[in-house]
């Protein structure tokens, strides 16, 4: 189980490296669930529900056409899932506050997209919020990129307090045995992408679309090689080399072949003359050939707004009926072990 949140039109090649690889590798072998985090979204764009929409669509667009099909996994839009909700409530009720501030990923989000203290309550729920939308499906793994693992660890904490709390699994018992030993919750595990942390284009921070430092999925081949061209490749002022974690070098080992990419670096270890421009016209030849396909089937989906948008709703729609099936599920066992049950309810959506 894994998903994105849309404060973005669509995905860029940190996303591709750092999860949708391995979910595409995952839906053969797992029953997989990809959440869109749309509540999630209205943590910073609550003024602006139109583009939360839009943004919505559009990372759809971009899952069908980097090839998750919602035909073997389940596509869930996360405002359609009401247990997601009811569980978050009671999972914030087992995390100290304080340790919900200390996550580090919330607080870097808090710093990179400035804050400050003007963040609404519901931000830091959001990390709570994060628990319920993985434990509602009870996966055994979560893809995710290496800034997310914080989130997962915090998932393992509120699964482990559950199963002892209400389970009656020992503190002693190995994450990985708690379902043997009666517990209701898997204590999932991150499975980190190919590349842990792709860098942004300014070669410092994350690559993101709200720092402006993303290539994505969707861009013209143009743009790739524009955006490729800014990158700024300077030699360190106390050795006289360029840095062997520059960010140039970083997208040679994601993006080209290991003997070519191993070539480069040694080329910039050496001191010699190299051409920057033929590096990064390599590079952008071999971005482009990657996301050729998936810039394709996307443009379908585009072409034709109705028709796309369309589809993507219907996938969504499906995904809804199934995904409230596993949810409601756990919703209604989480209640049981807690003694607040009363029995299964039944959800109905009209139109």
């Amino acid at each position: 189980m894994t998903g994105d949140t849309p404060t973005s039109t669509g995905l860029h090649l940190g996303h591709y490296v750092g999860s949708l690889e391995n979910r595409l590798r995952l839906q053969r072998e797992y029953d997989c669930f990809f959440l869109i985090a749309n509540v999630h979204a209205f943590t910073t764009l609550a003024e602006k529900p139109g583009e939360i929409r839009a943004n919505t669509l559009g990372i759809v667009k971009d899952w069908l056409a980097v090839g998750l099909d919602p035909e073997t996994s389940t596509f869930v839009l996360q405002s359609e899932v009401p247990a997601i909700a009811e569980l978050t409530f009671f999972f914030a009720m087992l995390l100290p506050f304080n340790k919900v501030m200390r996550n580090p990923t919330l607080k870097t989000e808090i710093e990179t997209k400035g804050l400050g203290d003007s963040y609404p309550f519901g931000f830091p729920m959001y990390a709570v919020g994060q628990c319920a939308d993985i434990l509602a499906f009870r996966p055994e793994l979560v893809p995710v990129g290496e800034d997310q693992e914080a989130h997962i660890e915090m998932c393992r904490d509120v699964a482990s307090k559950f199963n002892q709390l209400y389970c009656g699994v020992g503190n002693r018992v190995a994450a990985e045995e708690h379902v043997q030993a009666g517990g209701l919750f898997p204590v999932p595990r991150a499975k980190i992408g190919r590349v842990a942390r792709l860098a942004g284009l300014d070669g410092v921070n994350k690559m993101s679309k709200s720092l402006g430092n993303a290539i994505f999925l969707y861009d013209d081949e143009k743009s790739v090689q524009k955006k490729l061209n800014k990158v700024t490749v300077q030699a360190d002022a106390a050795t006289g080399l360029v840095p062997q974690s520059h960010v140039l070098l970083q997208y040679c080992d994601a993006f080209l072949l290991d003997a070519r990419a191993k070539e480069i670096r040694a080329m910039y270890a050496a001191g010699g003359e190299v051409m920057h421009g033929h590096v990064k016209a390599e590079l952008g030849a071999a971005i482009n050939e990657l996301l050729a396909p998936m810039r394709a089937r996307r443009g379908e989906l585009e072409a034709r707004p109705d028709k796309g948008d369309s589809l993507v709703l219907e996938v969504l729609k499906r995904g809804a009926a199934r995904a409230n099936s596993v949810a409601e599920e756990t919703l209604y066992l989480a209640k049981e072990k807690m003694g607040v049950a009363l029995g299964r309810r039944t959800l109905g959506f009209a139109g």
